[in-house]
């Protein structure tokens, strides 16, 4: 276990490692309980370091032998590594070490998955493999010897020889030890093959377990798309001859971009119409993109150290995100992602886990693969964009992969890179990546003269150490619509920097209405008293479609907000008014399913809480029930008429066409199940041939309260598919009535098939958990409860999964007094736990503070 009590990181006090390495030599004779690592590394002193002790990370590992030059040494060991005595020159390293991947339950270094050897090393798992320098700024080549009896064995780069029992591999480009990965199992491979833009021919293979590899047509060729959407859209070519991916059952992650060995959680490759939904495909599609574009912005040109995490994984997202955007419907995607970045990321900014997008310090680097570096650091890299324009931010792209190539690099080489092919001055955009916190934007307006008038000011609240907070540059994206409802000044994207600032529009012949923050074009809380009349008005004329779906979602909003604090009764005028929209077959279906969904309960309690009012989870989803039973009621007769338009007859495709018809579908189906308790989601489950189909109609069945013949049908038919069976898991928790969703949670925990130590299916029933926001707020605190006791007991087989749940209380002030005793009372629990890991001690402590 590591150490409950650890140092604290400081980004301010960076040194570069004193001895570069020119090579790294590995042979790994694989035993599940015994396997041996020797290896044999060149090291030189580093002229641009200062001096230092020669030390080596390395954790629960058993030394065997150490030399020097072949003289062998006995360094001093500690918990966390070695110091040695070294040579003043270059000298050869040796080890040799034992460790037990089958004993290994963290998932973290080397260890088994059903049989499988398994390696996962970001951000610091190497040193569970090694003794060596394991941070992200020390590069070398790697040749890697594997010796065992399993009949495959693969890792990073190239294979270069093998024979019965061993195989070796070289990576000819320099990487740091959290890329490397090694995988040897029973396995067969799904193959393919791809042609670069220069002509080269790149083998490729997806990896799976015997009986899998059927579910591997999709991922092939949404690997061969990323390839060649990354060579046209940006430039990069693959630079490897083989490109290898393997699905692994047991991962804390959704999937790892080592160099030409892409490690995936199985959820996140393995696909069939049968066996998974649309979301499943789209979310494989980006997650195949996300890695595989990680090989130039994360591989080739990776981060100096952990602090420029969202130098690669910022910018990674965004170009996952433009893939998605080119791939399917670009609107839909952009609504889509600001609803994933206001659930996930904006309630961190606004809690105790707030940081910024570069953090400071850290304990536990893990506890910072979090929302605000990805998708706020995504949201960053689109601001850039949108600022400096397309062409330049081509540009700057090109010389930043020509400047770094090779290099470890920080968020200022990032931005200097912009200043140089643009001559902008980007120390006030530097903001965005150290201040934490979600600007707040006010909206006032003037028109006299044939001049509207905007006037912004901006304020970010205070967040745990930083209560002062400068401006931030925002660009603001706006159009006006004149009283007929044609676009008079298409988008405009204004650059504010100051805390307040007016910008003018002349020579209009009337007032204006306006439309703010088009595209969500920059990640800020716009404070904005506007008339029902006028968000009426642009949900059926704004031709942005973000800002049109923004319209109505305040609506939607506004009617909540009043029938919780004022009892009063749903919006009718916003449910006809959102029913011209749905009527309009001309607008993607996709689109116009987004429409129907409500504001999430978590959502609504963020906007009480921010209005000072403390929310209460029953009072919040009594609220929402009513109204999606107005909006069915409403629409009675138009509902049937929308499921026979979305009907899908020709055979199944995961593409956004047919995709965007399902959703449409399954949306009406979840507002005709409250009409007839079910009937229509029993015939469709019945009459499904795809798992989309079949599992929202098992959804709205369960909402409904008439599952258990469902639930035990689709047991029978699935009860031997892992992957499958989690969704079964999952729907059972997150779809069922608040009171049922804890007592429901704890009796899926004693069932033989609740693998706990699996991370995806502890996800699936305590991750569904948190997401009934009623049911996990229970006021009995059961909910509290039984996901405490379960961190408690995962946290010491599995540190980092028990880490990443914890932040489900992040928001645990923002409730009454009652609830908020017995969630403090359960975070003292986990915290009071013998021998907490440092993954979650940091976790429970930054949510106690």
């Amino acid at each position: 276990m590591k150490d409950a009590s650890p140092q604290t990181t400081y980004l301010s006090d960076y040194t570069p490692f004193g001895w570069q390495v020119a090579d790294v030599h590995l042979t790994v004779k694989l035993a599940p309980k015994a396997t041996r690592v020797v290896s044999r590394i060149h090291f030189q002193p580093n002229p641009n370091a200062p001096a230092q002790d020669f030390f080596l990370h390395g954790e629960e590992l058993k030394l065997i032998r150490a030399a020097i030059d072949g003289t062998e040494v006995n360094p001093e060991l500690t918990p966390q590594g070695l110091r040695c005595d070294v040579p003043s020159g270059p000298f050869l390293w040796e080890t040799e070490v034992e460790i037990a991947p089958a004993e290994n339950t963290a998932l973290e270094g080397l260890y088994m998955s059903n049989g499988m050897y398994c390696t996962q090393c970001e951000a610091e798992g190497f040193r569970k493999i090694t003794y060596y320098p394991d941070r992200p700024d020390v590069m070398a080549t790697f040749t890697v010897r594997i010796e065992g009896d399993t009949p495959v064995k693969l890792s990073n780069g190239n294979p270069t020889d093998s024979g019965e029992g061993w195989a070796e591999w070289h990576d000819p480009w320099p990487k740091p030890a959290y890329l490397f990965a090694l995988v040897a199992g029973d396995l067969v491979n799904h193959p393919g093959a791809f042609t670069t833009m220069s002509g080269k021919e790149v083998e490729l293979n997806i990896w799976v377990r015997p009986g899998d590899e059927g579910k591997c047509a999709f991922g092939m060729e949404a690997l061969k798309a990323s390839m060649t959407w990354d060579e046209e859209v940006y430039g990069r070519e693959y630079d490897l001859d083989i490109f290898n991916i393997v699905a692994v059952d047991d991962f804390n992650m959704g999937a790892m971009e080592n160099k030409g060995l892409n490690i995936f959680n199985s959820s996140c490759v393995l696909a069939s119409p049968e066996t998974s939904t649309d979301a499943n495909f789209e979310r494989i599609e980006a997650i195949i993109a996300h890695e595989y574009f990680h090989n130039w912005t994360g591989n080739r040109i990776t981060c100096r150290d952990w602090f420029q995490l969202c130098l690669k994984e910022g910018l990674t997202v965004y170009r996952d995100s433009q893939f998605t955007s080119d791939m399917r419907s670009a609107e839909v995607k952009r609504i889509s992602d600001v609803i994933d970045l206001r659930a996930r990321q904006f309630p961190e900014d606004q809690g105790p886990l707030s940081h910024p997008v570069r953090p400071e310090s850290f304990q536990e680097i893990n506890n910072f693969y979090t929302a605000t570096v990805y998708e706020k650091g995504a949201e960053v890299i689109g601001m850039l964009k949108r600022l400096v324009g397309d062409e330049a931010y081509g540009k700057a792209l090109d010389l930043y992969f020509e400047r770094h190539d090779g290099d470890a690099a920080t968020i200022e080489d990032w931005l200097r890179v912009f200043e140089d092919s643009t001559g902008r001055d980007l120390s006030q955009f530097k903001r965005w990546y150290s201040q934490s916190g979600t600007p707040h934007l006010s909206i006032s307006e003037d028109y006299a003269d044939g001049t509207f008038t905007l006037t912004f000011k901006q304020e970010t609240p205070p967040t745990p150490g930083q209560s002062d907070k400068a401006p931030q540059v925002l660009p603001i994206a706006v159009g006006l619509l004149n009283p007929n409802g044609d676009e008079v000044v298409p988008t405009t994207v204004l650059e504010m920097t100051d805390a307040e600032q007016s910008f003018s529009f002349e020579g209009l012949s009337a007032k204006p209405v306006a439309s703010i923050l088009r595209g969500f074009s920059a990640p800020v809380v716009l404070d904005r008293e506007t008339l029902a009349e006028e968000k009426r008005f642009l949900l059926a004329h704004d031709t942005d479609a973000f800002n049109r779906w923004e319209a109505s979602r305040d609506l939607a909003r506004g009617c909540l907000f009043d029938m919780v604090t004022e009892g009063a009764g749903p919006d009718m005028a916003w449910i006809d008014a959102l029913e011209q929209v749905i009527r309009d077959g001309d607008l993607d279906p996709a689109f116009r399913a987004l429409m129907l969904a409500l504001p999430t309960q978590s959502e609504l309690a963020q906007m009480l809480h921010a209005k000072g009012v403390t929310p209460d989870p029953d009072a919040i989803h009594a609220a929402a029930e009513t109204l999606r039973n107005a909006m069915a009621e409403r629409w009675s007769s138009l509902l049937p008429e929308l499921m026979a338009a979305t009907r899908v007859t020709e055979g199944y495709s995961p593409d956004a066409k047919q995709s965007g018809k399902r959703a449409l579908g399954n949306a009406v189906l979840s507002l005709q199940t409250r009409l007839d308790g079910g009937k229509a989601a029993q015939a469709q489950f019945d009459a499904a041939d795809n798992m989309t189909m079949q599992l929202s109609a098992l959804s709205c069945l369960i909402s409904a309260g008439a599952e258990d013949a469902a639930l035990a049908a689709f047991e029978r038919q699935w009860k031997d598919d892992r992957l499958v069976m989690d969704k079964w898991f999952a729907l059972q928790v997150a779809a069922t009535k608040p009171e049922s969703a804890a007592p429901r949670a704890e009796a899926l925990t004693k069932r033989p098939d609740f693998d706990w130590k699996n991370p995806n299916r502890f996800r699936a029933v305590m991750g569904s958990l948190a997401m009934n926001h009623a049911g996990f707020h229970a006021k009995d605190g059961s909910g509290y409860r039984l996901l405490a006791e379960w961190l408690i007991k995962l946290d010491g087989k599995n540190p980092q999964t028990a880490a990443r749940m914890c932040s489900v209380f992040q928001t645990w002030t923002r409730y009454d007094a009652g609830r908020q005793a017995l969630m403090k009372a359960e975070l003292e629990r986990i915290a009071a736990k013998p021998d907490l890991s440092r993954d979650v001690s940091e976790m429970v402590g930054r949510l106690l503070s």
